[in-house]
């Protein structure tokens, strides 16, 4: 077992690559006492991409130097931000935020168990933290607010009043998380030097605040999520990675504003302490370099060529990728990026009076959810996956319902079961069967994959109808239209809670008897 590691060696690690630290000798000092706390915030507006790689990688040193530290999911700060995330996508991006940073950090190796997650919105819309905005508006010019956003809330012609509010609740936050120090980018510096101005304004200490450089987009600017040609996303595809890097900037000799020697420098030197470049044995071979300084040195003398430098980058980068991607190749996980983030080109909108032309008519009382018994459950004759059941919805006759749970529950364990049906769906041939129903159940987000039918309450009665609280008052479309996607919409926001319940936006699905649930995925989706 390797020894603590003293002060200042943590100084050194917590310090190492950051362009400027705010606060030096109250962070020695703090080192010499005990751990240092300190978050990350991140708001959670367009897709994350590989420059996040670049924190991932500093909290890797943070958790290594022994620190305390948070992960602040700013939901808030992201729909504040001249509306980057509109309120009703605001709950599935963070949700995507979510999963998404937790598998950039799986995949170079930091514990989750080590770090403590948090979202704005557990806390922001707290009594306490409302009066603090309000006394910190009073004190705060609305030139000083504007310039402490101007590197992070995006700027436009008429800005809106949200911007404004941006830097003070993340001055704020260092409080309410109680933190010694806040990490984030240089772009931050403004907003960090305006925290230091106005916290003890309201009696509040002074933060440290540790920044590290921005990584290049690949045209040579930041590297931007709004900017498609600046990025790598995190689940791009290999052969995607290869085009986008073939055309980054990567002069020969250049080392200025070079995205991918600046990616090498503060994603993957401090990921393996070292970088090997391939090379076919007629340039000279492969070398491994153990000092990113030798590495920029050849390439600055053109020892070390563009193309074997981004092919190298290439190899790495899909190794950082690969598991991010195979988490995300799970039909829920691909739902749930599809919904927070749907194609602007697949989204026409409707015409104005028209019963779809506004997202609050998308409500979970236009699905026919009801109780239903299975009454028989047998193999498709022609699928090994699928079951054909009969269940009794409470009609005249029980509907024939196909659905794939034959590796996940035994056939025994249908039978005569109580399930949630969903009954409204288009009727669909699967397999040669047509199938008139749905049966809803939880699935885990992990692998292997788990799936449970929910179950209602105890002492219900096939066809008793199943809504959401709040919505028991309307009526159930006759049929759900395929292309206008009611339920794909809807069911984005289903999930079970932490107790195992079954809900929408955090509202439960009930019966007259009581909430249903499932009997032990928590936090998993439901399809």
């Amino acid at each position: 077992m390797e020894p603590a590691p003293g002060p200042q060696e943590k100084y050194q690690l917590i310090t190492r690559n950051l362009q400027e630290v705010l606060g030096e000798d109250k962070l020695m000092a703090i080192l010499k006492e005990r751990e240092l706390k300190i978050y990350w915030g991140t708001a959670t507006t367009g897709k994350p991409h590989v420059a996040y790689f670049v924190p991932m990688s500093k909290i890797a040193d943070f958790l290594k130097a022994g620190c305390e530290v948070t992960i602040l999911f700013a939901d808030l700060h992201a729909y504040l931000d001249n509306m980057k995330a509109p309120w009703e996508l605001l709950e599935l991006r963070t949700r995507y935020y979510e999963t998404v940073i937790k598998a950039m950090l799986e995949s170079i190796g930091v514990p989750l168990e080590k770090l403590k997650f948090v979202r704005g919105t557990d806390y922001q819309l707290s009594k306490e933290y409302t009066l603090d905005v309000y006394r910190l508006s009073s004190m705060v010019t609305q030139h000083d607010a504007k310039k402490a956003g101007a590197e992070v809330v995006k700027q436009v012609e008429h800005p809106l009043l949200s911007g404004l509010l941006y830097p003070g609740l993340q001055a704020l936050d260092e409080e309410y998380l109680k933190v010694d120090a806040q990490f984030g980018g240089v772009d931050q510096r403004k907003i960090f030097t305006f925290a230091e101005k106005y916290l003890p304004s309201l009696g509040y200490a002074k933060r440290i605040h540790l920044m590290n450089p921005m990584v290049p987009g690949l045209t040579g600017s930041k590297m931007s999520s709004s900017e498609e040609d600046s990025k790598i996303d995190l689940l791009d595809r290999k052969e995607d990675v290869k085009k986008k890097l073939k055309k980054a900037f990567c002069e020969p000799g250049n080392v200025e504003n070079n995205s991918v020697l600046s990616f090498i420098k503060h994603v993957l030197f401090p990921l393996k302490s070292e970088f090997v470049v391939l090379r076919e044995e007629k340039w000279g071979g492969s070398k491994t370099y153990t000092a990113y300084e030798a590495l920029e040195k050849d390439f600055a003398e053109q020892v070390v060529h563009p193309g074997d430098l981004k092919n190298s980058v290439e190899v790495a980068l899909n190794k950082l990728l690969d598991p991010i991607r195979e988490k995300f190749s799970s039909p829920e996980l691909k739902q749930l990026s599809n919904a927070a983030y749907p194609n602007p080109a697949k989204s026409k909108p409707a015409e104005k009076g028209t019963k779809n032309s506004e997202l609050e008519n998308v409500i979970p009382s236009r699905l026919d959810i009801r109780v239903g018994k299975v009454i028989s459950v047998e193999k498709h004759p022609d699928a090994d996956t699928l079951y054909v059941e009969k269940i009794d919805v409470g009609e005249s006759e029980p509907r024939t319902v196909v659905s794939g749970l034959v590796q996940f529950i035994p056939k025994e364990q249908l039978q005569d079961r109580l399930v949630v049906l969903l009954c409204n769906l288009k009727p669909q041939k699967m397999r040669g069967v047509e199938s008139k129903g749905m049966v809803l159940c939880a699935s885990s987000l992990g692998e292997p994959r788990q799936v449970e039918p929910l179950d209602p309450p105890a002492g219900c009665c096939a066809g008793e109808r199943v809504y959401v609280e709040g919505y028991e008052s309307g009526e159930p479309d006759d049929e759900l239209k395929p292309k206008k996607k009611v339920f794909e919409k809807l069911q984005a926001d289903f999930r079970v809670s932490e107790d195992c319940v079954a809900q929408w936006k955090q509202k439960n699905f009930l019966t007259k008897l009581g909430t249903v649930s499932c009997r032990s995925l928590k936090g998993g989706t439901i399809s």
